[in-house]
């Protein structure tokens, strides 16, 4: 609010509210050769320095409303890893912060062509309509081809523009900005009709460029991660074929062996050759369970889960069907965990749980997450029959080696207790300076 005080002859006396502004617009108005050092403005002179210092103010606003929309929009991008998500949230966030209709992110591939467009503001009927996404030619591949931002006021009156095919929204004005990292072009930022019916400015224009630079760093990050996604597992795969190979077929090479002489021994002692085949029975059925307990570490669902809580369910649910182990899985929610340390977890829980199908003989495994402000711990419990803790692994087993090592990798350690009432199988790591961790609040 705004409150003016006038004196009797109807001349300003002050103001409280905008009166800085107010003061500075009338600085601006006058100069010393058109009024002298003591001449008071006039009324009309008083009413327009309020009009522009309200100007000014509600340009400030403005400008402070777009900074928090960038800074808000650049924050959900970072804070997400699925590279999908991530350019959904982009086209999501860039088209609110100008004030456009219809958004979209094209991804070229190495020939230049578009390999994906991302769009936002058209719904999926009107985008089935419009069929297949373009091509990069017309207005959309002029960034594509020069890295260089492109703002038009009406498409149709553009000479580079190619039209738009059968079913697509009516379009006018355009706003092309490339994305790039380290000087790279990696995709396309495209907004077209400002929904206030005006073209695209320059402070929209530079907003979206300062957006375009976060959407880089976002879309590289989103990368990086899935490679070395990709990368851990195939190590997990090739780590448990060696575990297959050293185990599991060493156990079935056995069998064969102990078969070989079979049909002559059951001429001389034919309840010794039944034994021996029932035996070799038994052998091959703990074998058949012991591949299902790797397979199960390989569901797509547990090995690539993003989220801590996603992959532990996925295995909980698969070792529950294959083993009718009853489990309680228990976790604090939205553990921060960058992909190989969920991976990691995950794998970890999974060769304990392994341990618990193929030797402990329970009846109920408990999985519990717990993060702490400086601390996570993951506890796999069992009610199963106990073992030596301190025996030495025989030929071919490398399940609690494994597990150490994977617990040193993530810089935490690894407890294990056993007895007749069961085994407790605890990691621990620091969250400090790591990725994932929580910061403490005071």
């Amino acid at each position: 609010m705004l409150v003016l005080y006038f004196r009797a002859d109807g001349t300003p006396e002050g103001a409280i509210g905008h009166v800085g502004l107010v003061d500075w617009a009338l600085m601006e108005r006058s100069t010393s050769s058109s009024r002298s050092a003591d001449a008071a403005p006039s009324t009309e002179q008083f009413a327009a320095a309020i009009r522009e210092a309200e100007d000014w103010a509600a340009t400030a606003h403005e400008a402070n409303r777009r900074l928090e929309a960038l800074d808000a929009a650049t924050v959900a991008i970072s804070q997400e890893l699925s590279l999908e998500r991530v350019l959904q949230i982009i086209v999501d966030s860039v088209r609110p912060l100008v004030g456009a209709r219809y958004a979209a992110l094209g991804i070229p591939d190495e020939h230049g062509s578009m390999e994906r467009f991302i769009t936002s503001g058209i719904d999926e009927r009107d985008r089935d309509e419009v069929g297949a996404f373009p091509r990069g030619h017309g207005l959309l591949g002029v960034s594509f081809r020069h890295g260089e931002t492109v703002r038009i006021a009406d498409i149709d009156a553009d000479s580079r523009s190619i039209g738009f095919p059968a079913g697509h929204p009516e379009m006018r004005t355009f706003l092309s900005v490339p994305v790039k990292v380290e000087g790279r072009a990696i995709g396309n930022l495209y907004l077209t009709d400002r929904l206030d019916g005006g073209p695209f400015s320059e402070d929209d224009e530079r907003l979206v460029e300062s957006f375009a630079r976060h959407a880089g760093l976002a879309i590289h990050n989103a990368r990086m991660h899935e490679e070395l996604r990709q990368l851990a597992v195939l190590q997990e795969r090739e780590r448990i074929a060696q575990d297959l190979h050293d185990g599991s077929i060493q156990s079935l090479y056995a069998v064969s062996l102990a078969l070989e002489d079979t049909e002559e021994l059951m001429g001389i002692d034919p309840a010794q050759a039944t034994d021996r085949i029932d035996h070799a029975i038994e052998s091959i059925h703990g074998t058949i369970q012991e591949i299902r307990d790797f397979i199960m570490g390989l569901d797509p669902d547990a090995s690539t889960a993003v989220d801590l809580l996603a992959g532990l369910t996925a295995l909980t649910d698969e070792f529950e069907r294959s083993t009718l182990i009853e489990v309680e899985l228990a976790s604090d929610p939205d553990v921060p965990l960058d992909p190989d340390e969920t991976l990691q977890l995950v794998q970890l829980t999974r060769e304990a749980m392994s341990n618990v199908a193929r030797h402990a003989e329970a009846s109920k495994v408990s999985v519990n997450v717990e993060d702490r402000r400086e601390l996570l711990r993951l506890s796999i419990i069992d009610d199963g029959r106990g073992f030596d803790t301190g025996a030495r692994q025989r030929p071919g087993h490398h399940g609690l080696t494994n597990m150490h090592a994977r617990a040193e990798s993530l810089g935490g350690s690894l407890a294990i207790e056993s007895d007749d009432d069961g085994t407790r199988v605890v990691f621990e790591m620091p969250r400090g300076e790591r990725s994932g961790g929580k910061e403490s609040s005071t």
